[in-house]
Protein backbone atom coordinates (compact mmCIF):
# COMPACT_ATOMS: atom_id res chain seq x y z
CA UNK A 1 0.00 0.00 0.00
CA UNK A 2 2.87 2.36 0.78
CA UNK A 3 4.25 1.86 -2.75
CA UNK A 4 0.97 2.89 -4.38
CA UNK A 5 0.75 5.94 -2.12
CA UNK A 6 4.30 6.94 -3.03
CA UNK A 7 3.67 6.43 -6.74
CA UNK A 8 0.43 8.44 -6.55
CA UNK A 9 2.33 11.21 -4.77
CA UNK A 10 5.02 11.09 -7.47
CA UNK A 11 2.36 11.37 -10.19
CA UNK A 12 0.73 14.35 -8.48
CA UNK A 13 4.15 15.94 -7.97
CA UNK A 14 4.95 15.51 -11.68
CA UNK A 15 1.58 16.98 -12.66
CA UNK A 16 2.13 19.93 -10.31
CA UNK A 17 5.57 20.59 -11.86
CA UNK A 18 4.09 20.66 -15.37
CA UNK A 19 1.23 22.93 -14.34
CA UNK A 20 3.57 25.30 -12.47
CA UNK A 21 5.98 25.46 -15.43
CA UNK A 22 3.16 26.26 -17.87
CA UNK A 23 1.65 28.82 -15.48
CA UNK A 24 4.97 30.51 -14.67
CA UNK A 25 5.71 30.98 -18.37
CA UNK A 26 2.85 33.50 -18.38
CA UNK A 27 3.40 34.95 -14.90
CA UNK A 28 5.20 37.99 -16.25
CA UNK A 29 5.36 39.79 -12.90
CA UNK A 30 6.44 36.68 -10.94
CA UNK A 31 3.60 37.16 -8.46
CA UNK A 32 1.92 33.76 -8.96
CA UNK A 33 -0.83 35.44 -11.00
CA UNK A 34 -1.71 35.40 -14.70
CA UNK A 35 -4.15 37.33 -16.81
CA UNK A 36 -7.35 35.35 -17.32
CA UNK A 37 -6.82 35.60 -21.10
CA UNK A 38 -3.70 33.40 -20.76
CA UNK A 39 -5.51 30.44 -19.21
CA UNK A 40 -6.61 28.89 -22.51
CA UNK A 41 -3.03 28.97 -23.80
CA UNK A 42 -1.75 27.47 -20.53
CA UNK A 43 -4.33 24.68 -20.66
CA UNK A 44 -3.57 23.95 -24.33
CA UNK A 45 0.15 23.88 -23.52
CA UNK A 46 -0.62 21.12 -21.00
CA UNK A 47 -2.07 19.01 -23.81
CA UNK A 48 -5.71 19.59 -22.87
CA UNK A 49 -8.36 20.66 -25.33
CA UNK A 50 -11.48 21.91 -23.57
CA UNK A 51 -14.45 23.30 -25.45
CA UNK A 52 -14.95 27.04 -25.11
CA UNK A 53 -17.80 26.32 -22.67
CA UNK A 54 -15.54 24.08 -20.54
CA UNK A 55 -12.84 26.73 -20.61
CA UNK A 56 -15.28 29.43 -19.44
CA UNK A 57 -16.51 27.15 -16.64
CA UNK A 58 -12.97 26.49 -15.44
CA UNK A 59 -12.13 30.19 -15.56
CA UNK A 60 -15.27 31.01 -13.57
CA UNK A 61 -14.16 28.45 -10.97
CA UNK A 62 -10.64 29.85 -10.51
CA UNK A 63 -10.82 33.56 -11.34
CA UNK A 64 -10.23 35.97 -8.46
CA UNK A 65 -13.57 37.75 -7.91
CA UNK A 66 -13.92 38.74 -11.59
CA UNK A 67 -10.69 40.76 -11.44
CA UNK A 68 -9.36 39.35 -14.71
CA UNK A 69 -6.56 37.50 -12.89
CA UNK A 70 -6.04 33.93 -11.78
CA UNK A 71 -3.77 32.97 -8.89
CA UNK A 72 -1.68 29.81 -8.97
CA UNK A 73 -3.13 28.71 -5.60
CA UNK A 74 -6.60 28.40 -7.16
CA UNK A 75 -5.48 27.19 -10.59
CA UNK A 76 -3.14 24.42 -9.40
CA UNK A 77 -5.73 22.21 -7.62
CA UNK A 78 -8.40 22.78 -10.28
CA UNK A 79 -6.02 21.97 -13.14
CA UNK A 80 -4.54 19.01 -11.27
CA UNK A 81 -8.04 17.52 -10.99
CA UNK A 82 -8.64 18.18 -14.71
CA UNK A 83 -5.42 16.38 -15.66
CA UNK A 84 -5.77 13.45 -13.27
CA UNK A 85 -9.43 12.91 -14.22
CA UNK A 86 -8.52 13.22 -17.93
CA UNK A 87 -11.35 15.75 -18.17
CA UNK A 88 -10.15 17.40 -21.38
CA UNK A 89 -8.53 14.61 -23.41
CA UNK A 90 -4.89 15.14 -24.22
CA UNK A 91 -3.08 14.07 -27.32
CA UNK A 92 -0.77 11.04 -26.91
CA UNK A 93 2.95 11.78 -27.26
CA UNK A 94 3.36 9.62 -30.38
CA UNK A 95 0.58 11.49 -32.22
CA UNK A 96 1.99 14.85 -31.18
CA UNK A 97 5.43 13.77 -32.42
CA UNK A 98 3.91 12.64 -35.74
CA UNK A 99 2.20 16.01 -36.13
CA UNK A 100 5.45 17.90 -35.55
CA UNK A 101 7.31 15.55 -37.93
CA UNK A 102 4.75 16.24 -40.68
CA UNK A 103 5.44 19.96 -40.26
CA UNK A 104 9.21 19.39 -40.15
CA UNK A 105 9.55 18.42 -43.80
CA UNK A 106 13.36 18.52 -43.69
CA UNK A 107 13.53 16.33 -40.53
CA UNK A 108 15.65 18.91 -38.65
CA UNK A 109 14.20 18.13 -35.21
CA UNK A 110 12.99 21.69 -34.78
CA UNK A 111 10.65 24.23 -36.30
CA UNK A 112 11.38 27.87 -36.84
CA UNK A 113 8.91 30.21 -35.13
CA UNK A 114 7.83 31.62 -38.50
CA UNK A 115 6.96 28.14 -39.81
CA UNK A 116 4.97 27.23 -36.73
CA UNK A 117 3.18 30.57 -36.76
CA UNK A 118 2.21 30.10 -40.40
CA UNK A 119 0.70 26.67 -39.73
CA UNK A 120 -1.01 27.66 -36.50
CA UNK A 121 -2.57 30.88 -37.80
CA UNK A 122 -3.71 29.56 -41.17
CA UNK A 123 -4.67 25.89 -40.74
CA UNK A 124 -7.32 24.10 -38.68
CA UNK A 125 -8.57 25.85 -35.55
CA UNK A 126 -6.46 28.95 -35.98
CA UNK A 127 -4.64 30.89 -33.29
CA UNK A 128 -4.34 34.68 -33.25
CA UNK A 129 -0.94 36.30 -33.73
CA UNK A 130 -1.06 37.37 -30.07
CA UNK A 131 -1.64 33.76 -28.96
CA UNK A 132 1.25 32.63 -31.15
CA UNK A 133 3.57 35.29 -29.74
CA UNK A 134 2.71 34.12 -26.23
CA UNK A 135 3.24 30.47 -27.10
CA UNK A 136 6.54 31.13 -28.82
CA UNK A 137 7.75 33.12 -25.82
CA UNK A 138 7.12 30.03 -23.71
CA UNK A 139 8.19 27.33 -26.19
CA UNK A 140 11.06 28.61 -28.33
CA UNK A 141 14.64 28.03 -27.26
CA UNK A 142 15.69 31.45 -25.93
CA UNK A 143 19.22 31.30 -27.37
CA UNK A 144 18.56 29.90 -30.85
CA UNK A 145 14.93 31.03 -31.23
CA UNK A 146 13.88 27.59 -32.49
CA UNK A 147 11.15 25.21 -31.30
CA UNK A 148 12.82 21.86 -30.56
CA UNK A 149 9.68 19.77 -30.58
CA UNK A 150 11.11 16.48 -29.27
CA UNK A 151 12.28 18.23 -26.09
CA UNK A 152 8.96 19.98 -25.86
CA UNK A 153 6.61 17.01 -26.21
CA UNK A 154 7.20 15.58 -22.73
CA UNK A 155 6.45 19.02 -21.28
CA UNK A 156 3.22 19.26 -23.28
CA UNK A 157 1.78 15.86 -22.46
CA UNK A 158 0.68 13.93 -19.42
CA UNK A 159 1.28 10.19 -19.28
CA UNK A 160 -2.10 8.55 -20.07
CA UNK A 161 -1.25 5.58 -17.81
CA UNK A 162 -1.28 7.71 -14.64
Amino acid sequence: MADSTQSAEAIVSDVHKKIRAAFEAFDYESNHTVDVREIGTIIYSLGCFPTQANLHDLIAEVEEDHTGYIHLDKFLPAMTKVLLDLKFPSIPEDLLLQAFEVLDKEKKGYLEPEELTKYMTQEGEVFTQEEMDEMLTALADPEKNLVYYKDLISQLTIDPDM
